[in-house]
């Protein structure tokens, strides 16, 4: 279908005084429209801060990130936020609510910033926390009236209700119990199977097998993939050879 996002000889380097950390080096990747890309690693790899680079949310040091053809790691702030806000979604570790405004307006506010119907971003918005397991009793509330678990599934609302053409998620069920992981992780396959492009960090091995392809980082480098397919729920072979895959990785 064709290449969504491609990064080349990415490279980003932090420095602390006379130290430098490099982090991502020299790292070569493309992203095809409609794949469910997973990025795992140990502690320390450098997923999100792949993930960032990928995404915008930060420049890389050097190489390019380029979307559709089009080269975003050399526009300037401004258009970068408008490109985030028109082209991506986004699930962070810290779902960033605000204390301030109900679930609902929350997620309501997002669809506003890019010209929709209030009440069509309203109705999909209690669509979509249905589907995730939030009550309708909590969409008045405020986030710092729900648990950690709950805001973190309205944030997962936040980060899809644009329909965005590519979704970034750095571990969003890594505050979840199995159950309500279960309830995120089904929506994200319901979605890629209607086309949503998904780039994923996680370290969860139950998460990770939903993607049709896993890539391994290790020290800022892919040392390797596993290509797995479409998701199929129940396949134990499936289960079996990403756990052979991130053995042999080291994992």
């Amino acid at each position: 279908m064709g290449s969504i996002l491609t990064a080349k000889d990415l490279c980003k380097t932090f420095s602390n005084e006379s130290v430098q950390q490099h982090v991502l080096k020299n790292l070569n990747l493309s992203v095809e429209q409609g794949d469910f890309t997973v990025i795992m690693g140990n502690s320390g790899s450098g997923k999100s801060t792949l993930l960032y680079a990928l995404s915008g949310m930060d420049r890389p040091t050097l190489g390019s990130v380029s979307y559709h053809g089009e080269e975003i790691s050399k526009l300037d702030n401004d258009a970068l936020a408008i490109f985030r806000r028109r082209h991506c979604g986004f699930v962070f570790q810290q779902n960033y609510l605000n204390d301030t405004m109900s679930v609902l307006d929350n997620i309501i506010v997002c669809g506003l910033l890019v010209g929709k119907n209030r009440r069509a971003v309203a109705e999909h918005a209690r669509e979509l926390l249905k589907q995730v397991g939030v009550e309708e009793q909590s969409f008045g509330k405020f986030p710092t009236q729900l648990s950690g678990g709950e805001q973190q599934r309205v944030a997962v609302v936040r980060g899809i209700i644009n329909e965005p053409e590519i979704l970034f998620a750095d571990e969003p069920t890594g505050a979840l119990n199995s159950q309500n992981a279960e309830h995120v992780l089904n929506l994200f396959t319901g979605l890629n199977r209607r086309g949503q492009s998904i780039v994923m960090v996680t370290h969860d091995m139950k998460s990770a097998r939903r993607g049709n392809r896993v890539l391994y980082l290790k020290d800022g480098v892919i040392t390797g993939e596993c290509n797995l397919g479409a998701y199929e729920s129940g396949d134990e072979k499936r289960h079996a050879r990403l756990r052979g895959f991130l053995q042999e990785m080291g994992w």
